[in-house]
Order: C-alpha cells, then sequence, then structure tokens
C-alpha cells in the first residue's frame, strides 16, 4: 500500500445525526464486515425488536470492544475505495468528544460531515465545523443524511445545504472545497450507488466523493514528535509509554527526550500491533520501551523527541483562536484549561494581542480589551505548569488545540510561535 493511497478521514458532526449508521453502512460496501457479521448482528437487533439497527449495530459492537480491549494498537475503522485505503479516525460515539476530535481531526485529512436532514444544523454541528477549520482539514463532503426520514424532499435538502454554507462561511471554510450530497445512510441511498429516490439530484454519491478526494500531503520532514497517550507496566518489558507517532521515525536505538518530563534514555524496543519493530512512522500506534525510564518518570501529555532535537517546552506562546462558544467575555487572566495532542494544561491568556476580522483575516483592532463569540484573535498564553507545543508553522500535528472550560469547547486554535522555557 503506498503513501498516496492512504487517507485518514474524520467523520463529524451531531451525535445523533447518523454518523456510526454511516460508517457501518460504508465498512459494508466497501466489504470491510463480513456478511456473516452483518448478519449475526440482524438477528440480534431484531431479536431487540430493533430490526434495520445492523450497521449501527456493527459500529456499536467494535466501539464497545475497543473500550474493553486495553490494546497498544488503537482499533481503527478501514475502508477501502478505488483510490483509497481510508482509516476513520473518529470513534464515533465516545464520550470525550473533543479530545478525540483534537487528537483526531488534527490528523484527518479530509472530513466527512453529517448533518439530519430532518434537524439541520445543530450546536454541536457548528462545533464540529468549527474545530475541523481551525485545525486545518482539508476538503469536507457534507452528507445530508436520513432523507428516508424526509420522503426526499429536495426542498428540505436545499434548506440544509443552505444552513451548512452559512456556518461554513462564518468560519471562512471555502464552499467551494465542501460537496453535498442527500444521502440515507440506514436506507442506502447515493452512498455506495445512485438512489432513485433523489431523481432530482446528479452530483456524486458518497463513494465516488471519497474517490475524489484530494491526495493528502506526505508527512514532512520534521523531526519525531509522539506524544504519550498512556504510561502502562508491562511484566518482562517493564515501563512502556504507548503512543502515535505524530511526525518523524522512532527507530530501536534511538536516544530520545520526554518533555516536558525533561527524562530521556535509549529506545530499547518498539512494539505495534503486538510485534516488536525496528521503527514506526507517522500515524503508527506503538507502544515503546525506553531504558533508564521508570513508570514515574513521566506521564500522559508528555511528547517524545530526539535528544538532539528535543520537543519544545512552552513558557509563554502565541496562538490564533477561534471563539466558539462563550458565555460572555473573554479577557487577560482568563485560565480555562487548554487541550493540545494528549496533554491537558490549565493556561491563562496573558494578552489579547489583536482582534482579527474571521472572514478577512485582517487586523480588526489591536490589543482589544475583550473577545466574544465569533472572535478570532491572536493571544499570549501562559501555561500554569510545563507543557510541550510546537508552533503550527513548523510541526502543525503539535500545534493545534481546543480550549475547554465549563463541561464545553470555549475556543480552538493554533499556536503561531512559542517562547521557550
Amino acid at each position: 500500500m503506498s503513501d498516496e493511497q492512504h487517507q485518514n478521514l474524520a467523520i463529524i458532526g451531531h451525535v445523533d445525526h447518523g454518523k456510526s449508521t454511516l460508517v457501518g453502512r460504508l465498512l459494508y460496501e466497501t466489504g470491510s464486515v463480513p456478511e456473516h457479521v452483518i448478519e449475526q448482528h440482524k438477528e440480534e437487533a431484531e431479536e431487540k425488536g430493533k430490526g434495520g439497527f445492523e450497521f449501527a449495530y456493527v459500529m456499536d459492537n467494535l466501539a464497545e470492544e475497543r473500550e474493553r480491549g486495553v490494546t497498544i494498537d488503537i482499533a481503527h475503522q478501514e475502508f477501502s475505495t478505488d483510490t483509497y485505503d481510508f482509516t476513520i479516525v473518529d470513534c464515533p460515539g465516545h464520550r470525550d468528544f473533543v479530545k478525540n476530535m483534537i487528537t483526531g481531526a488534527s490528523q484527518a485529512d479530509n472530513a466527512v460531515l453529517v448533518v439530519a436532514a430532518d434537524d439541520g444544523v445543530q450546536p454541536q454541528t457548528q462545533e464540529h465545523v468549527f474545530l475541523a477549520r481551525t485545525l486545518g482539514i482539508g476538503e469536507l463532503i457534507v452528507g445530508v443524511n436520513k432523507m428516508d426520514l424526509v420522503d426526499y424532499s429536495e426542498g428540505d435538502y436545499k434548506q440544509v445545504v443552505e444552513e451548512v454554507k452559512e456556518l461554513l462561511n462564518q468560519v471562512r471554510f471555502d464552499t467551494e472545497d465542501a460537496s453535498f450530497i442527500p444521502i440515507s445512510a440506514f436506507e442506502g441511498d447515493n452512498i455506495a450507488e445512485a438512489s432513485d429516490n433523489t431523481g432530482w439530484y446528479d452530483g456524486d454519491i458518497l463513494l465516488e466523493a471519497l474517490n475524489n478526494l484530494p491526495a493528502p500531503e506526505p508527512p514532512t520532514d520534521a523531526p519525531l514528535r509522539l506524544p504519550i497517550q498512556d504510561v502502562y507496566t508491562i511484566s518482562g518489558i517493564g515501563t512502556v509509554p504507548v503512543g502515535r507517532v505524530e511526525t518523524g521515525i522512532l527507530n530501536t536505538g534511538d536516544n530520545v527526550s520526554f518533555q516536558p518530563s525533561d527524562v530521556s534514555g535509549e529506545v530499547k524496543t518498539v512494539e505495534m500491533h503486538h510485534e516488536e519493530v525496528p521503527k514506526a512512522e507517522p500515524g503508527d500506534n506503538v507502544g515503546f520501551n525506553v531504558r533508564g525510564v521508570g513508570k514515574d518518570d513521566i506521564r500522559r501529555g508528555d511528547v517524545c523527541g530526539p535528544a538532539d532535537d528535543p520537543p519544545s517546552v512552552a513558557e509563554t506562546f502565541q496562538a490564533q483562536i477561534v471563539v466558539m462558544q462563550h458565555p460572555s467575555v473573554i479577557t487577560e487572566g482568563y485560565t480555562p484549561v487548554f487541550h493540545a495532542h494528549t496533554a491537558q494544561v490549565a493556561c491563562t491568556v496573558e494578552s489579547i494581542d489583536k482582534k482579527i476580522d474571521p472572514s478577512s483575516g485582517e487586523v480588526a483592532e489591536e490589543n482589544p480589551d475583550f473577545i466574544q463569540n465569533g472572535d478570532a484573535a491572536v493571544v499570549t498564553i501562559r501555561p500554569q505548569k510545563p507543557l510541550s507545543i510546537e508552533p503550527s508553522g513548523e510541526i502543525p500535528e503539535l500545534g493545534s488545540f481546543a480550549i475547554r472550560d465549563m463541561g464545553q469547547t470555549i475556543a480552538a486554535g493554533k499556536v503561531l510561535s512559542v517562547n521557550e522555557r
């Protein structure tokens, strides 16, 4: 499988708008779920009086197996079209949605946004689109789902398309880079073949649109950056940090440094899919063991990099943010929690440097007193405890973050520059 042929695809949208069913349908239509598995779920669903839910069932069961199995290899859904091998990087129904979106969408090349025809754009839809835009998703395929529930009405479809276009314009997402398709994941309309129910639609069906996505840019020749998700103790091996290689290559024998914990050592073994491997590349989920590094020396949120080019640790950093939902206004001194790669650190807004017109990107105001919903701004941030983060211009994979407070995502942003500690 060549690199050009691989795409990470985020499936985003409101939790009730049919993401799981769509993923199940895609896996089913591309032959990625064996027929007998579908049959088994169908019987189970019918016994429980939920006939027709077999696709959603497939997804639920896969998700549950994932939740239960504490394997080092983080199972992703995969399916292939004529052009690409796709990995779906959103785990539908995962409770900690936003963390997933940040570690997920920042890794995705393109996205499918699912919006239900009978429900339209919801606050959660807006949140997902904001994040996708800020975290650098390339193209968006908008699946207007549940067309079966609105009797395949062209009017209802067009209304949702207008709502989504307005939303995309708000976040400066070029609507030229978005395609819209009326679908029913449940019934299978316009997923793998054109539907007779939407005779008024003559565009691509979903699998064609996926085939026609632009090829992703290959990962940069940036140095190794591997954010740590968990640290395990495994008998016979010792301390095993686990995470996903974002950039660079992790080789057995490398001298690596963990920041901000500031410990280093030599990589003894690298394990992937329960097998020892000589090296791991961007996108690989690995467990590895480092000579002289113990369980209490490192933690989730650390970033592993080469000892001679260690991950940067921010005293302060300047970032561009988009405020999505804040009940009042954000001023200097505000200290919410920043979620960056696998780290979660309380950070203080030290100064609001400029307000930016989101539609043009021009500076609207220098040193404003406050920013509020819908504003884009450049701010200076001081982490309350050490945080490893990189400028998005240099290592985009470690340069994006979300800001959470009061149980919701307040803002999303990307790092412009780091003032190292």
